[in-house]
């Protein structure tokens, strides 16, 4: 592919997206973690985090990798989920998606995740793997 696209790098570890109820207090387990989300709504308390932090009593889904698209990328910057959701979803690959000031981050399970790797670099995509 012609085009230049942006750079991934594929966080070291395996994470677990977790629920708990909108009005509990962020868990000190948390922040264990390096690499962290936490989001709260009115219906819910969602944590991203690695798994090992996580107690066995908690509600959520494990396995999940990081990819973390190479910025920061500016606010005017249009369609970088888009089309990394398309090219994956094309390949029947799922994502959670967590967005920040400065980049995106896109989790797929982890028996997924080298069908991803394989379909972002075959369109162009360029993909570090940390060490």
């Amino acid at each position: 592919m012609s085009e230049n696209f942006l750079t991934m790098r594929l966080l070291v570890g395996r994470y677990g997206i977790c629920r708990l109820n909108s009005n509990d207090l962020i868990p000190e387990w948390v922040y264990k973690s390096s690499f962290l989300s936490v989001t709260r709504t009115m219906d819910e308390l969602s944590i991203v985090c690695n798994e090992e932090s996580i107690p066995n009593n908690i509600k959520c889904e494990k396995e999940w990798r990081v990819l973390m698209v190479e910025g920061p990328l500016d606010f005017s910057l249009i369609g970088i989920l888009a089309s990394i959701s398309k090219i994956l979803s094309q390949n029947r690959i799922s994502v959670f998606v967590i967005s920040t000031y400065d980049t995106d981050y896109i989790l797929v399970k982890n028996n997924a995740i080298n069908n991803a790797i394989e379909a972002l670099v075959s369109e162009g995509y360029r993909i570090v793997e940390e060490r």
